[in-house]
């Protein structure tokens, strides 16, 4: 039987994989390049975050991340006549995909001894990264980069995680509050247009 942990993992790789397919799509990629780019976002941040840890990324030995994504593949194909009326399902997937990832990340990381701030980072590496290999598959900017609150939400959900471990929460209980922080904090972000500070050059702005 699969972990919970291995659970939020794979519904978090199927969440991640719907969100690049569909962009995908909307770039008209083949059925072959839109799979390449679901599953790059899939397992690009976790893949990042295990070569960081020095341990083997975790679809390298264990196919159902391939499986995942395609069936978040036949998924979009099943559904496209109806993508253009998804934008908030799909919105939601993505910010599900998010915060799913960044527990995984941060629990990973505390359970293999490393300081809380390693945990936090690769929280944020796990749950945003893939979302910049994304980005440039498609020729766009990575989100992380615009004013939309992004791994932001990820330093806080990692954040809130750690807090609830150090108070001996169980692992399910540190889980839950970090990944609801986030997709609150994305959810809201986006909602009420909640954006940091824009850095200019211009210094007469």
């Amino acid at each position: 039987m699969p972990t919970f942990v291995q659970i939020l993992d794979f519904i978090g790789t199927f969440a991640f994989a719907v969100s690049g397919i569909r962009l995908a799509s909307a770039k008209r990629f083949d059925w072959f390049g839109a799979y390449v780019c679901g599953f790059a976002v899939a397992v690009g941040g976790g893949t990042i975050r295990d070569l960081l840890l020095d341990v083997t990324p975790a679809w390298m030995t264990d196919p159902i991340y391939l499986f995942c994504t395609a069936l978040a593949l036949v998924w979009v194909i099943v559904f496209g006549k109806h993508i253009v009326h998804m934008n908030n399902t799909l919105f939601t997937f993505d910010a599900i995909g998010l915060a799913l990832f960044t527990v995984v990340g941060c629990g990973k990381a505390l359970a293999l001894g490393y300081p809380f701030w390693v945990a936090i980072i690769m929280g944020s590496i796990t749950g945003a990264a893939g979302g910049v290999i994304r980005d440039v598959l498609i020729n766009e900017t990575p989100l992380i980069f615009r004013k939309e609150i992004y791994a932001m939400a990820c330093v806080v959900g990692g954040t809130v995680y750690w807090i609830c471990w150090e108070l001996g929460a169980e692992s399910f209980i540190c889980q839950l509050a970090g990944g609801i922080t986030v997709f609150l904090v994305r959810v809201l972000a986006v909602r009420y247009n909640i954006c940091l500070p824009i850095l200019s050059g211009n210094e007469n702005e």
